[in-house]
C-alpha cells in the first residue's frame, strides 16, 4: 500500500509510472480525500481544545457562583461538532485506505514497457534443450502411459484442474520437494517454516491478494470464522512479521517453506488446463525475505539465482526474463520470470516469478525496521518460486524422457530416491 503522500508529492511521476503498467491514477480524487481526512482531524483537534477550554470555565465560574447555562449549552454543542466530525473525518479515511489498497505498486524504470509476455526482455539462457531423435511426448501423455499421473481419477474426486500421483511420481514429488528445501536451507541461507493454510482476510490483505484477487481465491467459514486458502507460503510467511519492527541487526530474514496452494484460476483456459501447468491445486517451495529496503535490489538478484539453482542441480535447459511493467504483478515493482524448457510445446514456459515488492507489502502489514537514526520506518519484502513441484515434474517427464518410454532422472535426485531411472511402466530402476 502507498502513502498518499508520497503519491501526491510525486504527482505527475507517479502518474506516469502507473500508467506503464495500466493503471489511471486520480490525483484529484485522491487530494481530495487526503485533504479532508487532515481537515477532519485538525478540526476535531480544535474543537476538543475549545472543549477542554470550555470545561474549565464552567468549574471555574461554577466555584465563584456564576452562571454556567450558557457555557454548558456550549460544551454540548462542542460534543456534537466534535462526534460529526470525528465521523466525517473517519469516512474519509475510510475512503482513502479504500482507494490506496486498489493502487497496484509503481513499477521499476528497469521493467520494459509492454503488458504481455511477449513485451518480457531475455536475460539469458542456461542449458541447451534436449533434441529427441523422436517424436517427444508431452508430459501428460508421459504420466499416463507410465502410471505416474492420473487425472481422471483426480477429476473423479474433485472436478478438473486436480491430479494424483502415485508409486515412483509420488515419491517423485517428494524428492523434488526435499532437494529444493536442502538446497534453501543449507546452501542458500533460509530457514524452514511449517505455517498454516488457512489466513484470515487481513493476512491476504498484507500481502497484495485482497482486495482485488478475491474471485481467485478459495474462501471458508466454521462458525462465522473467514478464513482463506492461501495461493502461495507468500502470504503466511511474509505476514509472519506483520505489525512489527524487525531489529536492523536480524535483517535480512530469509524464509522457506513447501506448501499445497490454492487457485480458482479464474479466466484461464486453452493449453494451461490441460495437465500439470495450472492446477486448483498445487504444491510449491517457496522462498521469501524481509530486508532493508537499501539492500532490495540486490537482494533480488540473489533470490533469482537461489531459484535458478534449483533447475541448475536437475540439469533442466531454462531462460530467464525481466516482465513488461504492465504485465508485472499487482504488489511488484520487478519481477523476473524463470521459464523451464518444454519439448512438447517447443517452447520455454514460466516456472519461477521472483519479485521485489520494495515496502508495497511492508506498509500493508505493518513491517517495519530502524533506519541509522533510530526511528521505525517500513522494510521491503521479496518472494519467490523455489520451485513449483508439479511443473518441475512436468519439466522433468519431458525433458528426460527417453525413446522406449522410460524416464532417465538427473543424479541430483537419486540419493532421494533410490533409483535413477523410472521405466516404460512406472517401476523405479536403478
Amino acid at each position: 500500500m502507498h502513502d498518499a503522500r508520497a503519491l501526491l508529492d510525486m504527482g505527475a511521476e507517479a502518474v506516469r509510472r502507473l500508467a506503464r503498467r495500466g493503471y489511471d491514477l486520480d490525483l484529484a480524487r485522491l487530494e481530495d480525500l487526503q485533504s479532508r481526512r487532515n481537515q477532519g482531524i485538525r478540526t476535531a483537534d480544535e474543537l476538543r481544545a475549545e472543549a477542554k477550554r470550555v470545561a474549565s470555565e464552567v468549574q471555574q465560574t461554577a466555584r465563584a457562583g456564576g452562571d454556567i447555562s450558557g457555557l454548558k449549552d456550549r460544551a454540548r454543542e462542542l460534543k456534537d461538532q466534535i462526534r460529526d466530525v470525528e465521523a466525517a473525518g473517519e469516512q474519509a479515511q475510510e475512503e482513502l485506505r479504500e482507494l490506496l489498497l486498489t493502487i497496484p505498486n509503481l513499477p521499476d524504470d528497469a521493467a520494459p514497457d509492454g503488458d504481455s509476455d511477449a513485451d518480457a526482455v531475455e536475460v539469458r539462457k542456461v542449458g541447451t534443450p534436449p533434441v529427441f531423435d523422436f517424436e517427444p511426448k508431452d508430459h501428460v501423455d508421459l504420466g499416463e502411459a507410465t502410471g505416474l499421473l492420473d487425472f481422471a481419477r483426480a477429476t473423479k474426486l474433485s472436478g478438473p484442474r486436480f491430479a494424483v500421483t502415485r508409486g515412483a511420481g509420488a515419491a517423485l514429488e517428494r524428492a523434488l520437494a526435499t532437494l529444493f528445501l536442502d538446497l534453501h536451507t543449507r546452501r542458500h541461507g533460509y530457514v524452514e517454516h511449517s505455517v498454516p493454510f488457512l489466513v484470515t482476510r487481513k493476512t491476504m490483505t498484507g500481502t497484495g491478494q485482497l482486495p482485488k484477487f478475491e474471485e481467485d481465491l478459495f474462501k471458508t467459514g466454521v462458525a462465522e470464522r473467514e478464513l482463506f486458502l492461501i495461493p502461495t507460503a507468500e502470504v503466511p510467511l511474509t505476514n509472519l512479521y506483520a505489525d512489527e519492527i524487525i531489529p536492523a541487526a536480524e535483517l535480512p530474514v530469509a524464509m522457506t517453506a513447501h506448501t499445497p496452494c490454492f487457485r480458482s484460476e479464474a479466466g484461464s483456459y486453452g493449453r494451461d488446463t490441460r495437465g500439470l501447468i495450472r492446477q486448483h491445486q498445487f504444491a510449491k517451495v517457496e522462498i521469501v525475505k524481509i530486508v532493508d529496503p537499501e539492500t532490495a535490489d540486490a537482494e533480488l538478484e540473489t533470490m533469482v539465482g537461489h531459484a535458478e539453482a534449483c533447475l541448475q542441480e536437475l540439469g533442466l535447459a531454462y531462460r530467464v526474463v525481466r516482465l513488461a511493467a504492465g504485465d508485472t504483478g499487482f504488489s511488484a515493482q520487478l519481477t523476473y520470470d524463470i521459464e523451464v524448457w518444454l519439448p512438447s510445446q517447443q517452447t520455454y514456459r514460466e516456472i519461477s516469478s521472483v519479485s521485489n515488492f520494495g515496502s508495497f507489502q511492508a506498509r500493508r502489514a505493518g513491517i517495519r525496521t530502524r533506519g541509522e537514526d533510530g526511528k521505525p520506518k517500513p522494510a521491503a519484502t521479496l518472494n519467490g518460486s523455489g520451485l513449483p513441484i508439479g511443473r518441475t515434474l512436468a519439466a522433468l517427464l519431458e525433458q528426460c524422457q527417453q525413446a522406449d518410454g522410460s524416464i532417465l532422472l538427473p543424479e541430483s535426485l537419486a540419493p532421494y530416491l533410490g533409483f535413477r531411472r523410472i521405466s516404460a511402466k512406472g517401476l523405479p530402476e536403478a
